[in-house]
């Protein structure tokens, strides 16, 4: 395995090639841990690269805490995408204000409304967007490649934490003291909005939390396929 300081080299490189090769290209950020690596980068390095993040509306207050924490930081926060009110109204209309509990097809389209749509405007007129997926993640994931052409959002999407271990992702937050959801430390690995969120145990995979009434292979929102 490679070692922290290799990662960090070689995710720097791609990400100096992303904003050196595509203009305008940006980092979607969920503000989880891998996120604040690549964010930290970004900031830190002064990178050409616009991050940003989505607010879908039933985001945790600690997570609010943290988009604060990264502007008294760093003098900059990610940008903030907001749903529209339109597509929010029709999915209560139509599921209910929870009803992505009921079935896939709900909790989809809830994360379309909230999420999906607000990425395409976060996405418009980009060349490239870099993310921080990792293989070990899920089974959904493990299979990715570092880049590639995302024909689902038309521009060239780059992983480059893809390989990272999570203890190499903790242990670059911890060297760089680097702000994180204060939820972490309360046993949530992965934090998206507060209903489809919840603490695991020790011995459970790091996305159990997310969505953790359906079967792993489905733990998808929409932004990656």
């Amino acid at each position: 395995m490679s070692t922290l300081e290799e990662r960090i080299e070689q995710c720097t490189r791609v990400l100096q090639h992303v904003a050196q090769s595509h203009r305008p290209a940006r980092v979607a950020s969920s503000l989880g841990p891998e996120d604040m690596v690549l964010t930290d980068l970004v900031y830190r390095s002064n990178l050409a690269l616009d991050v940003f993040t989505l607010d879908t509306g039933r985001l945790p207050e600690a997570t609010q805490r943290l988009l604060a924490q990264i502007q008294e930081t760093y003098g900059r926060a990610p940008r903030v995408y907001f749903p529209q009110a339109q597509d929010v109204e029709a999915f209560v209309s139509t599921y209910g204000i929870n009803g992505f509990y009921h079935s896939i097809e709900a909790r989809r389209a809830c994360c379309g409304a909230r999420k999906v749509v607000s990425l395409r405007r976060a996405l418009a007129g980009a060349q490239a967007w870099v993310t921080g997926l990792r293989r070990e993640q899920s089974p959904t994931r493990e299979t990715l490649a570092e880049h590639a052409w995302d024909e689902e959002f038309g521009l060239v999407k780059y992983n480059p934490l893809l390989d990272w271990s999570r203890a190499q992702v903790w242990d670059y937050l911890k060297r760089f003291r680097v702000p994180v959801n204060a939820l972490h430390d309360q046993g949530f690995a992965s934090i998206g909005c507060s209903p489809c969120t919840r603490a695991i145990g020790a011995d459970e995979p790091e996305r159990a939390g997310r969505w953790w009434w359906e079967h792993p292979t489905t733990k998808e929102c929409g932004l990656h396929r």
